[in-house]
């Protein structure tokens, strides 16, 4: 892929220790249930798969290595960092609140873990706004699968799908095969608990009607 830009090219610097993507085991029990994602050392993509009670970082992500850095970005980048507070306890500071369809970048600073995140699956009818160019999105329910035909996201003609696994970028664009057919070159399959980069020419919104009973 030619297309680099200096969100990309500055994250790709900055992330390059990365080892494996961080994988993901689901349990679930009608609406409500735990996804464990192992996050591993350095540079990954994760997302909160379930609605929590609270979705501040300190309480999705309690026991995360100190000096842990979470970035989120919105046309640019605001972070948080992981480490003790004036009362002895360990917070994430600022405490951001992340809610399921959001992505975000996880510099892990030390050994891979495994967190627990616990909550409800988003159900019914769920939108998630998906700006014009860049933006770390996540599928709002904990599903993996291909990311238009199976998780719904309208995909048009030249989106771009950055995964960033195994310390570097795996790259799909959406356009017309040799069939005739508009499908993801290769096919964009993000995992349970996965964010990743979405690159679109017009904004809108990435809307799903789901019910765990179907």
């Amino acid at each position: 892929m030619k297309t680099k830009t200096s969100i990309l090219t500055a994250l790709i610097a900055l992330a390059g220790s990365a080892t494996l993507m961080a994988q993901t085991n689901v349990y679930s029990l009608n609406a409500v249930g735990y996804v464990n994602t192992t996050i591993p050392a350095g540079f990954s993509i994760i997302a909160n798969p379930l609605n929590a009670a609270t979705n501040t970082l300190t309480q999705l992500i309690p026991n995360a290595p100190v000096n842990s850095t979470i970035y989120r970005y919105n046309g640019g980048y605001t972070s948080s960092v992981f480490g003790q507070d004036d009362n002895g306890n360990f917070v994430w500071e600022p405490d951001f609140t992340v809610t399921p369809g959001e992505g975000f970048w996880f510099k892990n600073a030390g050994a891979a873990f495994t967190n627990t995140f616990v909550g409800e699956v988003p159900q019914g009818s769920l939108t998630n706004p998906v700006p014009q160019n860049f933006s770390i999105k996540s599928s709002q329910v904990p599903q993996t699968g291909s990311l238009t035909s199976d998780l719904g996201y309208p995909a048009t003609v030249n989106d771009v799908a950055y995964f960033y696994r195994n310390g570097g970028y795996s790259t799909c664009i959406f356009g017309q095969d040799d069939n005739g057919n508009f499908v993801w070159e290769p096919d964009a399959r993000p995992n349970v608990g996965e964010g990743f980069w979405l690159k679109t020419t017009v904004a809108k919104n990435w809307t799903r009607n789901f019910s765990t009973s179907n």
